[in-house]
């Protein structure tokens, strides 16, 4: 059922096309290419880059810059393309092609800042190849909404940074009833290695708190000859990586690998991006709801930029990787209302911020 907003029907139709084209970590250009001609249609300046991230640019050129950095890519796994009531399904409903619709929609209507939406790749996979590739081809913004899934009235402040571990074990073949380790008890004995480490390096006592690192055994194959174990580790802000190769690394019965170092982002109510945020929330009659994540995302990358930011978009997170993955159209259409509001704002407190810096600059001059 639709309310007859054209807002909504847009977003809508933008969000069901995105669904039906797939777009696993390492196959978005059907997408990529497909978004760039919808934002085109819509008036906005649209390209394809290098790593395959699709742009879209509105507003006035010479105002304060707002990336919105969402992400083309989904993780395996069919979910069916379909809309049951206000509920529509598929895989990207929530992580992360409905924020990033929400996005592009208010992105267009842009007139106070310059909106610069990105869909980006590989955001699901190690690497981050989309965000790195932004951070090294595009000036600094102004500021940054990152495109998760927070709920239509949430603000998310904070990911867990991560790092994936790889153990391999090769072993001389002996008899069960020899006392010696077999290889994949020495995996065994490595995962418990790894998770002693996180919990004697962790500031918080609650195993689920943003202050806690803990490891999630994501595969263990093997025999008495062989083992692989790979583990990925959430890690709060301050992790000391260095000294977690170290300890890992002195396990001498294996060879340790890790896949990549990502640190941990937070950042404070008081930001621009989540004052912003939290007004239009209550614009639209919601009571503003602010989040840390145990995941990661493209903002623990683009935090380098040291501009204002913060996450937000619709849709329930639990239902993230779900075969059970849907958004409900209503609470699409008020993302897109809250976001509206959010970049109205912002285009008066960046250009406010400005206007003082020129000012202060032009006093110091004389």
């Amino acid at each position: 059922m639709t309310t007859g907003d054209p807002a909504e029907e847009e977003t809508v139709r933008l969000l069901r096309a995105m669904l039906s084209i797939p777009s696993v970590s390492g196959d978005e250009a059907r997408l990529a290419a497909f978004l760039a001609e919808w934002m085109t249609g819509l008036g906005m300046t649209a390209w394809v880059d290098a790593a395959g991230n699709a742009h879209g640019v509105a507003g006035p050129p010479d105002a304060p810059t707002v990336l919105l950095l969402g992400h083309l890519d989904t993780v395996p796994g069919a979910v069916p393309n379909l809309r049951v009531g206000d509920l529509l399904y598929g895989r990207g409903a929530v992580d992360a092609k409905g924020p990033l619709a929400a996005m592009i929609v208010a992105a267009s209507r842009s007139r106070t800042v310059r909106a610069h939406v990105v869909g980006a790749v590989g955001e699901e996979v190690p690497g981050s190849r989309g965000a790195r590739h932004l951070l090294e081809t595009l000036p600094a913004p102004d500021a940054v909404v990152i495109g998760e899934p927070s709920g239509w009235d949430g603000i998310c402040l904070g990911y867990k940074g991560r790092v994936g571990v790889v153990y391999r074990v090769d072993k001389p073949l002996l008899h069960t009833s020899s006392p010696e380790p077999t290889a994949v008890e020495d995996a065994v004995a490595f995962c418990d290695l790894v998770r002693d480490h996180l919990r004697r390096h962790s500031d918080g006592t609650d195993p689920v708190s943003f202050d806690t690192a803990a490891a999630t055994l994501v595969e263990l194959r093997g025999d008495l000859g062989h083992a692989e174990a790979f583990l990925t580790c959430r890690v709060p802000p301050g992790f000391d990586f260095d000294l977690f190769e170290r300890r890992l690394g002195g396990h001498s019965a294996g060879v340790t690998a890790f896949d990549e170092r990502v640190p941990a982002v937070r950042r404070p109510p008081g930001d621009p991006v989540a004052r912003a945020l939290r007004a239009a929330v209550r614009a639209q009659g919601g009571t503003p709801v602010l989040k840390l994540k145990a995941g990661t995302s493209d903002m623990n990358v683009v935090d380098a930029w040291h501009v204002p930011m913060a996450a937000y978009g619709p849709g329930d997170a639990h239902l993230d990787h779900t075969s059970d993955e849907h958004i409900a159209v209503a609470d699409l259409t008020r993302a897109v209302a809250v976001l509206d509001t959010a970049l109205a704002r912002l285009g008066g407190l960046l250009g406010a911020k400005a206007t003082v810096g020129a000012g202060t600059a032009g006093r110091g001059a004389g």
